[in-house]
């Protein structure tokens, strides 16, 4: 254990599918989340963000989203927690999985987004690190529903939702960067989860999962 991961358990947590490796972000992993983002992740006048963060002038976005990450971190408590899991393939930073959660000892219900950038979509890996984070919130933090949203319009980030067996939850109509837009919720529960064949390895889960207040 080094003594960045003693003071800060999280950052031990490793998961890792047939092709990706996920791990938190740290500081350390900040320049290469920014170039993989101004690299693109979406097409033009299509922003699957509530938050518009990556029309933000490029000089901008780094800044913009180091203060996430450090915001995450700040606010990280048992209550109320976000884990900013880095997506690596091949030893290339390619996107970020998020999966948090309010009041889970009690709710026992995590959610989750994503991003990748454009150059490597299109070939699965997103269906991988969501069923990652999903395999890890019921198998090992305990988690009984895992919840999403996408808008209308996104049909990859809903195909994906279909793939793994997550069943409509309503249509809600919500300010997405000034805008309004038809956002489809998904929820997927241990019964519906379409498992994969392969298995998740998981390293530092002990120490991570005490500092989340589940172990």
């Amino acid at each position: 254990m080094t003594a960045l991961t003693s003071l800060w358990p999280v950052f031990g947590l490793t998961l890792r599918t047939p092709r990706l490796t996920l791990r938190p972000i740290t500081d350390e992993d900040i320049p290469a989340a920014v170039a993989a983002a101004r690299s693109g992740i979406h097409a033009q006048g299509r922003n699957p963000f509530s938050i518009p963060w990556t029309e933000l002038p490029a000089e901008e976005l780094g800044p913009n989203m180091a203060r996430w990450y450090w915001r995450c971190r700040g606010g990280f408590t048992p209550e109320d927690w976000t884990l900013l899991l880095g997506i690596w393939l091949e030893g290339e930073f390619i996107g970020c999985q998020d999966i948090g959660a309010k009041d889970f000892a009690t709710l026992k219900t995590v959610s989750t987004g994503s991003w990748l950038k454009q150059s490597v979509q299109g070939q699965g890996l997103g269906k991988e690190m969501r069923t990652a984070v999903a395999l890890y919130a019921f198998d090992w933090l305990g988690a009984e529903v895992a919840e999403s949203e996408a808008a209308l319009w996104n049909a990859a980030s809903l195909g994906v939702s279909r793939a793994l067996g997550y069943e409509l939850n309503g249509v809600t109509r919500k300010s997405w960067g000034g805008k309004a837009e038809e956002v489809q919720n998904v929820r997927l529960t241990t019964a519906s989860f379409k498992r994969p064949s392969w298995t998740l390895g998981v390293e530092g889960h002990e120490a991570a999962a005490k500092f989340l207040g589940v172990g």
